[in-house]
């Protein structure tokens, strides 16, 4: 990774909001390999941060030069759809509350993670920042997407009005070892491995699969998104959004031959035409973080799968 030696010669205080989180976890990882040495991870534990007081409790506990809110309620199609009145009001209320008291308290810069569900829903692939306001998200996931995107409209208002340094990153859907595998609110490769490695052990000959596979998507493998994380961190500084991504596409369809493959399963996949695809195509342009920060993406596919695997594998015991 490029480093920033002056940045780094500051011995920032960072503070990871969501921090013992799948993505958290790495990118803790990822900047203390780099060489930082005050991370503090801010996870609900110790701070709810939908509740104010527990906001102004890390403000004062921590005393923080950076602060990166990945933080979130997340979950797949399924639990999006469940629970919008939730996804809303939590991410929306974190959101609106840590970045107004990192303000309060002098903070350096903010570094606002938001997410590929920001895309209006029939976004032309790939999908470019400049589309950003081009339509409402897709219907499933849409209360989650806007809560996010008010961050950004909160950063650039903050810029406007206060010169506060905070910056938007969308990432896409992330994959890789320590994901969610809770199958009532994981995304789709951690819950295809899940159900492809059940039925292997209980020797089912099929398995379910939601939609049609048609949907494409971009995955993003966990370590890489951490490294970008930590690259705009060092070098951007700038009011509009920066798509996070691998720069690739795959159907549904083509993501489950290629799990079925890598777990060994050899049954029927039977497609449940009932339940929703989701947005129809995600695939982002990553020309910006190239250009802004050198940030490109570094892992093969199929092997972050085998990586995924492997994890799933070892840990699934435990969860």
């Amino acid at each position: 990774m490029g480093k920033n030696r002056e940045f780094k010669a500051q011995n920032k205080r960072i503070c990871i909001t969501g921090g013992r989180g799948f993505l958290g976890g790495h990118l803790v990882a990822t900047f203390k390999e780099e060489g930082y040495k005050q991370i503090f991870a801010a996870d609900i534990d110790d701070y709810d941060l939908r509740v104010l007081d527990n906001v102004i409790r890390m403000y004062e506990e921590i005393r923080p030069d950076i602060v990166i809110h990945l933080a979130a309620r997340v979950g797949g199609i399924g639990a999006n759809r469940d629970h919008p009145g939730e996804f809303f009001y939590d991410n929306l209320i974190m959101g609106a509350q840590v970045m107004e008291y990192a303000r309060q308290y002098d903070v350096e810069k903010f570094v606002a993670i938001g997410t590929i569900c920001c895309y209006p829903k029939f976004t032309p692939v790939p999908f470019k920042e400049k589309d950003f306001w081009d339509g409402y998200p897709e219907e499933t996931n849409a209360p989650y997407g806007l809560a996010k995107k008010m961050l950004l409209v909160q950063s650039q208002a903050y810029r406007q009005q206060y010169g506060f340094n905070a910056i938007f990153l969308m990432p896409v859907n992330l994959y890789g070892p320590g994901d969610n595998i809770n199958p009532k609110s994981s995304h789709v490769i951690p819950a295809l491995i899940k159900k492809c490695i059940d039925a292997v052990e209980e020797k089912k000959d099929e398995i379910v699969v939601w939609g049609t596979g048609k949907a494409s998507r971009e995955f993003l493998y966990v370590k890489d998104c951490a490294r970008a994380i930590v690259l705009a961190t060092e070098r951007y500084n700038k009011p509009d959004p920066v798509n996070i991504g691998a720069g690739f596409e795959i159907t549904i369809k083509d993501l489950v031959s290629l799990i079925t493959k890598l777990t060994g399963f050899d049954g029927r996949v039977v497609w449940d035409h009932t339940k929703p695809d989701g947005q129809p195509r995600r695939m982002l342009d990553t020309s910006k973080a190239a250009r802004e920060f050198a940030f490109r993406a570094e892992t093969d596919f199929e092997e972050g799968l085998k990586k995924t695997i492997d994890w799933y594998i070892k840990n699934r015991r435990k969860t």
